[in-house]
């Protein structure tokens, strides 16, 4: 809260660039509509890159560690107007700085009334925000989850705020090893995401033991620390900036392995869906899935956007579609 509230004044005073990594094009419609966020919130923002999946109109988000609120007013303008977003963070003057902008941003959006919220609290106990069981279609983290000591609590509270066949998106710091006692307790490599870093093995076990999906990797990129002292005591762990989108799947959409045609239109994603590292979906095109994706398809919000068959001798060919 200190690192955050007191010490970072804008996103300059960052001392490793573990926080402003981004690892793909941004889509233009993100880009008109980072344009429109207000400077003093972009300044006091202090996430890595941007953390903003498709296809979400209308959808109900929650962000985790939402900071000054940048992340919060794009998605806003993405769901629209019958959509909400819901941030959350522990650091009261990052809240702050979010709420007062909130009238600005609706009046330049055009909306009737707001369609976002600004909450204090931590993400371990959003209970005690009052967030229900099943309450939201996604949930965005942006380079915070790493600032949590406990990070299975943090994977259990989102899992349990999400609807069935939802999703929580979200890039962070991993590490290449478990880290020493003198790295997790160094003030600064706290603040700079790097103390806190998971072993990257460990979100996968983490995840399962939770319920998600596996982990699906979306982007990942190397993380340069540029400081000799930092270096010094880091030792030979190495550091990757990664988005991963791990889904809530009811047991009822698990099958087989499928066949899938990517509708197209998903706004930004009109012709081609990259899903992740190892999917990329061209519009009209038949790909083959494991059993693992086909129920992520099934039962999420990206089921209308495809046209989902099980694989196998019964599956009937589409028509006007050469494999």
């Amino acid at each position: 809260q200190d690192y955050y509230g007191t010490e970072l004044q804008k996103s300059e005073d960052l001392k490793t660039n573990a926080c402003v990594t981004s690892a793909r094009p941004i889509p233009k419609a993100v880009r008109d509509a980072l344009e429109r966020v207000h400077e003093e919130v972009v300044a006091r923002y202090y996430g890595c890159g941007l953390v903003i999946p498709e296809c979400l109109v209308s959808c109900r988000i929650l962000d985790l560690g939402s900071g000054s609120g940048r992340d919060c007013y794009l998605l806003s303008q993405l769901v629209g107007e019958q959509g909400h977003v819901t941030g959350i963070d522990m650091t009261e003057s990052q809240v702050e700085v979010a709420k007062k902008h909130i009238a600005y941003h609706m009046d330049k959006f055009g909306y009737q009334k707001p369609n976002v919220e600004f909450l204090q609290g931590y993400m371990e106990k959003l209970g005690d925000a009052g967030l229900a069981d099943e309450s939201y279609d996604i949930v965005i983290s942006n380079c915070v989850i790493n600032l949590a000591p406990d990070k299975r609590a943090v994977l259990r509270e989102a899992y349990r705020v999400l609807k069935p066949g939802g999703e929580m998106y979200f890039s962070d710091v991993y590490a290449s090893q478990r880290l020493s006692e003198a790295v997790r307790k160094h003030r600064v490599l706290w603040g700079e995401c790097l103390a806190g870093a998971l072993y990257w093995r460990d979100l996968y076990s983490i995840a399962e033991e939770v319920g998600f999906s596996p982990p699906c990797l979306v982007t990942a990129s190397p993380i340069t620390i540029g400081d000799k002292e930092l270096e010094g005591i880091i030792g030979d762990c190495r550091f990757v900036s990664a988005t991963f989108r791990l889904f809530k799947v009811p047991g009822s959409s698990r099958a087989g392995p499928g066949q899938v045609i990517y509708n197209g239109g998903i706004v930004g994603h009109e012709r081609e869906l990259l899903f992740d590292a190892n999917f990329a979906f061209k519009e009209g095109e038949v790909v083959d899935v494991d059993a693992e994706m086909a129920a992520i398809l099934r039962s999420s919000r990206f089921a209308e956007e495809f046209l989902i068959r099980a694989s196998g001798a019964n599956a009937a060919t589409p028509q006007g579609c050469c494999c």
